[in-house]
């Protein structure tokens, strides 16, 4: 079975994010999705990166994943490894943590191409790359990949940036995850506007 491994903070989970889930088990190329929101970023508290709560975050994504499957249909899981791992869990770390819990399972990582400029910074990425061969999802302004398709100009700084100047953000987000974001949330764990 190869499984992707679609990590980020999901900051919160947006439409890009379910389409980028939904477009892996579309064209097949993996079995199923595992989504990990991050525990802690490694780059917490740069670029616009202050987390909200793990448990929020864990919740959005399980609402996320409830839009994109009908009951009883596996092929998408929210793990909260991360949560159990040691301070820093880096990529590395929980993909090999990932692989030896299921060792008959092929572990794809998936990350957009907009963090590619930024891999080579990553823990111990050599390895990384060898181990867990990369699959690069398109995004708008950055160079796409063969076989990949460019998914809308979303980002979670986007629609923090709307939520926390009172912007709609409901066309934006799962309708599972627009339940559960309010303005208040966006200014208590992102700042105000």
């Amino acid at each position: 079975m190869r499984v992707a491994v679609y990590g980020g903070s999901f900051n919160p989970p947006h439409v890009g994010h379910a389409m980028v889930v939904a477009w892996l088990l579309w064209t097949r190329r993996v079995d199923a999705v595992w989504i990990v929101p991050v525990y802690r970023h490694a780059f917490e508290g740069q670029h616009d990166k202050s987390l909200a709560p793990f448990d929020r975050r864990l919740a959005w994504c399980r609402a996320m994943a409830a839009e994109l499957v009908l009951p009883g249909d596996d092929r998408i899981a929210v793990l909260d490894i991360e949560a159990h791992l040691p301070v820093p869990s880096f990529t590395i770390d929980t993909l090999r943590h990932l692989q030896g819990a299921h060792p008959g399972v092929e572990l794809v990582l998936v990350v957009g191409a907009d963090v590619v400029p930024q891999l080579p910074r990553w823990h111990d990425w050599a390895a990384l790359r060898q181990e867990f061969p990369p699959l690069i999802v398109g995004r708008p302004g950055f160079p796409v990949p063969d076989q990949a398709v460019v998914f809308p100009d979303l980002s979670s700084s986007d629609i923090r940036a709307r939520l926390r100047s009172g912007q709609p953000v409901g066309h934006l987000l799962p309708a599972g995850v627009a339940d559960l974001v309010g303005p208040g949330e966006a200014q208590a764990w992102w700042g105000p506007g």
